[in-house]
């Protein structure tokens, strides 16, 4: 890793939202923010080997998707306008029955080459075959939190204990240190009390954390209290489940003590606003999770339920929802909405030191050229990235000091093979012709 030198760019720190500078720059040294300020705010003696005309553009922390579903990317389009639990039964999961490793490699390359190209620096995955995941992960340059799918009541419950261990032992830590694992126990409705006191305990031996969803879903909650008499949040909580760092992915259907518990615990949430709206599971109350001082981060869901990748989308997304929502228009203002999508996204998944542009931090950020027609005039910056900005106006990626996009050309794949392959494997899992 050489050292960078990023001069003339509209600085977005995130530390406030005040913290911009309109002529700044960013020295990266090796994996990390040595500076970011004012031009000339470099450190004394400080020498790039790489210096980048930042002039029209700006520069901030890359997006962190904090919940997705890499290789569902192959299914993006395949099962559209259904219900939840129609959708999993009658189509997803029959034909995730002919899923094969190499469909889960060419499925999350396809997904990584959209993140990247729509500034997505960062994600919390869940599937399976996670192997695959971690080898694309580490060949795109991104950055992952991974776990392995687990279902309690599957005949498949053993084997995905076995090979959760096995993913934390090989990559956590892996792919110098862009990879860390947890354990991923679907959801409170597939995995009975005896099975989530085995994960905790293993998840706490192995000091990793846990990623899940919960209360996504009315009728997930009707059925757990049904079975145990109380709402999934409780019920977690009394298993004890909030003891270790948790990603609980969605939490939309939460009562006023269901929020206290995950703030108290400082419980990371992946709020997913496109895919619980296309799917008609209803509206977080991210505003009062984030008042109680909940780490709340966005997430997309995976692209069979979205059906894309796109921060920008997501952003906009949360801001208006929970506007209309709410029937109040300062709710989740801009500067909030592009937090989300960057520090508390970092904070959610488990990453502290992410998420910021500041000396210390790693050096995972992203330019995005504003000298376009929907980007003008430049009242706002903050308020065009959530409101105006696209994921094409992304021109340039750094993650973890390397330069992985570079005037919208990824650097570390091929894009037409993902494309090409990706497509190939979509059709034989839908029994199509290519």
């Amino acid at each position: 890793m050489g050292n960078i030198l990023i001069r003339g760019a509209t600085v977005l720190t995130m530390e406030s939202s005040d913290s911009v500078f309109e002529d700044g720059e960013i020295a990266i040294a090796g994996d990390r923010i040595a500076s970011a300020g004012p031009r000339g705010s470099a450190p004394e003696g400080f020498s790039p080997e790489k210096i980048i005309d930042g002039s029209g553009k700006v520069v901030m922390p890359g997006f962190v998707n904090s919940h997705t579903h890499a290789a569902m990317t192959l299914f993006r389009g395949y099962a559209d306008d259904m219900p939840l639990m129609k959708w999993l039964s009658e189509k997803i999961w029959p034909a995730e029955e002919r899923l094969q490793p190499e469909d889960i490699y060419w499925g999350t390359m396809l997904c990584c080459l959209e993140m990247i190209k729509s500034g997505t620096t960062s994600f919390a995955d869940m599937y399976f075959e996670m192997d695959m995941v971690a080898r694309a992960v580490e060949e795109c340059g991104m950055r992952a939190c991974l776990s392995r799918g687990m279902i309690g009541v599957a005949p498949t419950a053993r084997k995905a204990v076995e090979e959760s261990a096995a993913l934390v032992e090989q990559w956590h830590g892996g792919a110098n240190g862009r990879i860390r694992v947890m354990f991923g126990p679907h959801a409170p409705y597939t995995c009975p009390p005896d099975y989530l006191k085995e994960v905790i305990g293993l998840a706490g031996r192995y000091g990793v954390g846990i990623h899940m969803h919960v209360s996504e879903t009315g009728d997930e909650v009707e059925q757990i209290k049904s079975m145990y008499g109380t709402s999934p949040v409780k019920y977690l909580d009394s298993l004890g489940l909030f003891e270790l760092p948790v990603l609980a992915a969605h939490c939309v259907h939460l009562d006023e003590s269901d929020i206290e518990i995950l703030a108290s615990k400082k419980v990371g949430i992946a709020h997913c606003p496109e895919s619980n709206m296309k799917l008609a599971s209803g509206v977080s109350p991210v505003a009062r999770l984030i008042n109680s001082g909940a780490p709340v981060g966005l997430g997309t869901d995976g692209a069979a339920s979205n059906n894309n990748l796109d921060m920008f989308e997501e952003m906009h997304c949360a801001s208006l929802l929970q506007k209309v929502t709410a029937g109040d228009p300062t709710v989740l203002p801009s500067y909030t909405a592009l937090k989300l999508a960057t520090a508390g996204g970092a904070q959610a998944i488990g990453f502290p030191d992410l998420g910021l542009l500041k000396p210390g931090m790693k050096a995972d950020l992203i330019m995005i050229e504003f000298n376009k027609p929907h980007l003008c005039p430049r009242h706002d910056v903050m308020a065009h990235l959530v409101y105006s900005a696209r994921s094409a106006d992304v021109d340039t990626v750094v993650i973890d000091g390397e330069i992985v996009m570079e005037g919208r050309k990824v650097l570390t794949m091929d894009e037409d093979e993902v494309m090409n392959r990706a497509q190939l494997h979509a059709f034989r899992l839908a029994g199509e012709k290519g």
